[in-house]
């Protein structure tokens, strides 16, 4: 093993037992060596999201995403199946589709190749001019999708075990604070650009430890002190009943869900069901670099149009909650760098309070595990 790579594989207090176990060293946030694996063992290999059901319902219908350095569109097709492919032209690599919506055909900006939306070549201007041309060859390369819990995921590596394999819980567990996740309809993003690393970002959404301190308004919203976090396979909860009804975070109506409920899955998705109307909000975190993360927040609700009370909710989000997490996650990420700065002891008690830090451990030890250096 060369001096690099003892460097990179060096963990530290790292333990495999959280109670004893400081955080993963501060290489793993800024080093571009170990973003580069994270592409590959992490990435590239685990199932991504893509989308909510709804957003996929009619023949036509598209989303794009980014993985990493990878653009993938997810397709429902004319035929009623829903398919992924690379988001490129098979013959300059210009990329096809931006964003959302609905085409009938996939039309290629640069020389008009166009596609059929089950990924065939249609037509390329000139072909009967070119000898030997075969339109077979230049089908869109397929990427494996699948649904579960009322959302559309991707994956890269052919032989993934399958998402509802490996999280194999996580729908029922849902489905028992939002019934019907797939009757919800998209009503309002959110994006940010961070200047942190992925799973700096991660890590701030997997303790509360720092909600007494930092985030006022959300403590109203909840009943902190029987907060609960609990950690499975590959994904986590994080739970509690809803706090006062008069908090000042945002008017809580009456409606099914009386309950904070949030799970983060594997590797940067985390999807919340906040007090009120049937409601789910997907955050996802999206690396754009070493040290850059974009984030998008999604919000479904029972109609595409939010309501007043929702409005009010998702200004919450994106006056308050949201500018105190990035200020935290941005200033850590300078830390980072500091020269006395390496790792930070896990605050994990044997309760697992609301205050432990267990979660964190739980999502250090799949990120060590996937690079192969646990």
């Amino acid at each position: 093993m060369n001096v690099i790579s003892r460097h990179l594989c060096d963990l530290g207090r790292f333990d495999a037992d959280p109670a004893k176990s400081y955080t993963i060293p501060a290489n793993y946030y800024i080093d571009p060596a170990i973003y580069e694996r994270e592409k590959e063992s992490i990435f590239f290999k685990a199932w991504n999201y893509a989308a909510h059901v709804s957003q996929l319902e009619a023949g036509g219908d598209f989303v794009t995403l980014r993985i990493a350095d990878q653009s993938i569109v997810v397709m429902r097709g004319q035929d009623g199946v829903l398919r992924a492919f690379y988001n490129v032209c098979s013959h300059r690599a210009h990329e096809l589709l931006q964003g959302c919506g609905r085409a009938k055909l996939i039309t290629c900006p640069y020389h008009a190749w166009t596609y059929h939306t089950d990924g065939r070549l249609r037509s390329a201007v000139g072909q009967k001019r070119v000898e030997g041309f075969a339109a077979g060859e230049f089908a869109l390369k397929p990427v494996r999708v699948e649904e579960y819990a009322g959302f559309v995921f991707v994956n890269l590596d052919p032989d993934a075990p399958a998402l509802a394999t490996q999280a194999s819980t996580l729908a029922a567990d849902i489905k028992g604070y939002c019934a019907d996740v797939p009757a919800l309809k998209f009503a309002h993003r959110l994006t940010y650009e961070i200047k942190a690393n992925w799973k700096n970002v991660v890590d701030n959404f997997l303790e509360c430890y720092h909600c007494s301190i930092a985030h006022p308004a959300f403590v109203d919203l909840v009943d902190i002190k029987n907060y609960k976090t609990e950690t499975f396979d590959i994904y986590s909860s994080h739970i509690s009943p809803a706090g006062r009804a008069d908090n000042t975070a945002y008017r809580i109506p009456d409606g099914p869900s009386s309950n904070f409920a949030a799970w983060w899955l594997w590797p940067n998705v985390t999807f919340n069901v906040f007090p009120g109307a049937a409601n789910i909000t997907v955050l996802h975190i999206q690396p754009t670099g070493p040290e850059t993360t974009l984030e998008h927040f999604d919000f479904f609700f029972a109609s595409s149009t939010p309501t007043a009370d929702e409005r009010q909710a998702i200004d919450y989000l994106d006056k308050v909650l949201q500018p105190e997490d990035i200020g935290l996650v941005e200033s850590v990420q300078r830390g980072l760098h500091s020269r006395g700065y390496n790792q930070g002891r896990l605050m994990v008690d044997k309760d697992r309070s609301y205050n432990s830090e267990h979660g964190l451990h739980h999502f250090h030890a799949l990120v060590l595990k996937s690079l192969g250096d646990l």
